[in-house]
Order: C-alpha cells, then structure tokens, then sequence
C-alpha cells in the first residue's frame, strides 16, 4: 500500500484499483494541521478493506482521529467504501448530494462557503460542476493545494460524464479555476483524485480549455461532415484513442452535442 505524505498538510493514500479510468488507482488524501490531533479524510475511495485500513492506520501513526470525511463527488472508485470507513472512524460523511450512495445516517450535506476544519488546518469548498453535477475542490489556503477530484486529473484529461455531468457548467468550473489558480491566492498545487501531484496549476488548467474546445471544433467538424451519431463521431474524432476509453469518449461526445445543441 502506497502511503506518501506530499505537503505538510496532505498525505496521499493509493489505492490498488488501477486501470484506464482510475489511472495508477485512486487517490485517497488525509489532511491534518501538523499539531492537530485530527484529520479530515477525502475520497475514501472503493470498498477495498484493505485500502479504507491502510488510511485508518497511516491516520492512527500522525496521532490523530477522523472528524469528517469528504467527497469530491459520487463515483463509485471516490466513494463506494466512505460509509465503511465513517462507520469504522466514527465520523460523518459530507459531499454535495448527500443521499448519493451513501446511507442517510452517515451522510451531511456540502455547498458553496462551506469551511471545514481540522485543528488549524482550513479547508474550503470550491463547487465546479461539469465532470459530475456534484463535483467540487477544496481549497487549503495555509498550504496552497486544491484537491480536484476528477475535474482535473494528474495524468491526461477527464471525462464529463454524460448524463451525471455537462459540458456547459464544466468549461464554467475550469474557467474558474484558471482564473482562482492565476490569482493572488497561491494556489501552488493540484492534487487530483488520479495521477501525480500537479505543480503548475495555471497551465495544465489552459491545457485542459484549450483540449476542450479543440475537440469541440472536430465535433462540429464531424456534424457538419455528415457524422451525426455519438458513435460515429467517436469513430471520427477518437481514431487516435486507444479502442478501450471509446465507450468514456461516447460520453463525452454525448454531452459535447448537448452543449452544441443547447
């Protein structure tokens, strides 16, 4: 099991569910104020037990306890194991959409200027929608970390995920983001919910807006070729994507014809 603390604040737990969408695995972050004796932990990640005892254990060495768990949104690799693991550290869960596959009685809600706390550690919640409609970030101003979640990723680009996810409201979030990370916040660096750390947030966020309304151009290009089905223009835009992620890019083109249609 793969345990690295990254900053003085966030320490990141891989999980061993690896593969084209989840990239080396999901990214489990326990966040903790160095003196404090409690820690909040985002994206359990999936009910692996394994996985969800290796976090409880790396948060029982730092000397601390869970207060809260948080959700950067609903996917299953974020999400599965979060009410074993809060029934286990005795805390709630908190994410956007608190019914979403989490029991009832574990699960509170999250929204825009929401600040959680963990001794002196702040952390804020960020809403950017688009991959799902209940994604967010969070926000560590003493540390100069977003954590992203699935809105952006450390390795490649992520998917809106058509019907959950739009593409609309996910240039919006980007945008936004970009614009936060070029700021005078000091936003130092992503840690996304796959992949490494990101260390020049402002660019990999103009990369990413920039992939976004390339592949917007060629599905306008494609409609207007005579291309007018999904799975036809992922035939046509795609060919340079490995066969296996054609079913994630018929997502995405899904929600790309929503957009152009709206």
């Amino acid at each position: 099991m793969t345990v690295e603390q990254v900053t003085d604040y966030a320490t990141r737990v891989l999980a061993a569910n690896p593969g084209p969408m989840t990239l080396d695995g999901t990214n489990t972050w326990i966040l903790r104020d160095p003196g404090a004796d409690t820690a909040v932990v985002v994206d359990p990640g999936p009910l692996l037990t394994d996985h969800l005892q290796a976090v409880l254990d790396a948060v029982a060495e730092y000397g601390c306890t869970v207060s809260t768990v948080l959700l950067t949104h609903g996917h299953f690799d974020h999400s599965e194991g979060a009410a074993w693991f809060a029934s286990q550290a005795n805390c709630p869960v908190r994410s956007v959409d608190p019914a979403f596959r989490i029991p009832t009685d574990h699960a509170h809600g999250l929204e825009e200027g929401d600040v959680i706390t963990a001794g002196d550690l702040r952390i804020e919640v960020l809403p950017t929608p688009g991959h799902t409609m209940d994604s967010v970030c969070f926000w560590l101003p003493q540390d100069g970390s977003l954590l992203t979640g699935d809105t952006v990723l450390g390795r490649g680009t992520s998917v809106v995920a058509h019907p959950d996810g739009a593409l609309g409201p996910y240039l919006h979030s980007l945008e936004s983001l970009r614009a936060f990370a070029n700021s005078p916040a000091g936003v130092t660096r992503l840690l996304p919910g796959h992949g490494p750390v990101i260390d020049d947030p402002g660019a990999v966020l103009t990369y990413y807006l920039d992939h976004r309304h390339e592949r917007l151009d060629q599905v306008r290009t494609a409609v207007a070729a005579g291309h007018t089905t999904p799975e036809a223009i992922v035939h046509h835009v795609y060919a340079d994507v490995p066969q296996l992620l054609w079913p994630a890019a018929e997502r995405s083109v899904r929600a790309q014809l929503d957009y152009l249609n709206s």
